[in-house]
Protein backbone atom coordinates (compact mmCIF):
# COMPACT_ATOMS: atom_id res chain seq x y z
CA UNK A 1 0.00 0.00 0.00
CA UNK A 2 1.45 3.23 -1.05
CA UNK A 3 1.01 6.08 1.60
CA UNK A 4 -0.11 9.49 0.06
CA UNK A 5 2.97 11.49 1.69
CA UNK A 6 5.18 9.37 -1.08
CA UNK A 7 2.63 10.66 -4.17
CA UNK A 8 2.62 14.25 -2.69
CA UNK A 9 6.52 13.97 -2.40
CA UNK A 10 6.84 12.28 -5.74
CA UNK A 11 4.46 15.16 -7.27
CA UNK A 12 7.03 18.03 -5.75
CA UNK A 13 10.01 16.44 -7.24
CA UNK A 14 8.25 16.23 -10.64
CA UNK A 15 7.60 20.05 -10.58
CA UNK A 16 10.87 21.08 -9.14
CA UNK A 17 12.48 19.26 -12.04
CA UNK A 18 10.57 20.90 -14.63
CA UNK A 19 11.14 24.78 -12.74
CA UNK A 20 14.99 24.03 -12.75
CA UNK A 21 15.49 22.53 -16.08
CA UNK A 22 13.13 25.38 -17.46
CA UNK A 23 15.46 27.82 -15.71
CA UNK A 24 18.61 26.00 -17.12
CA UNK A 25 17.10 26.39 -20.70
CA UNK A 26 16.26 30.33 -19.99
CA UNK A 27 20.05 31.22 -19.19
CA UNK A 28 21.19 29.06 -21.49
CA UNK A 29 18.81 30.77 -24.46
CA UNK A 30 20.00 34.33 -22.88
CA UNK A 31 23.75 34.01 -22.65
CA UNK A 32 23.33 32.46 -26.27
CA UNK A 33 21.61 35.86 -27.55
CA UNK A 34 23.85 37.91 -25.59
CA UNK A 35 26.62 36.22 -26.82
CA UNK A 36 25.41 36.70 -30.28
CA UNK A 37 24.67 40.58 -30.02
CA UNK A 38 27.78 41.16 -28.61
CA UNK A 39 29.43 39.97 -31.40
CA UNK A 40 27.83 41.57 -33.41
CA UNK A 41 28.29 44.98 -31.89
CA UNK A 42 31.79 43.86 -32.04
CA UNK A 43 31.48 43.30 -35.83
CA UNK A 44 29.80 46.44 -36.62
CA UNK A 45 32.51 48.65 -34.48
CA UNK A 46 35.36 46.71 -36.47
CA UNK A 47 33.19 47.86 -40.43
CA UNK A 48 33.06 50.78 -38.75
CA UNK A 49 36.51 51.63 -37.53
CA UNK A 50 37.91 50.38 -41.42
CA UNK A 51 35.83 52.40 -42.63
CA UNK A 52 37.39 55.64 -41.25
CA UNK A 53 40.71 54.62 -42.79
Amino acid sequence: MESPFLGILALIAAVLLVGVTGGVVYLTLADWRDRRRREDETRELKRSTAKRR
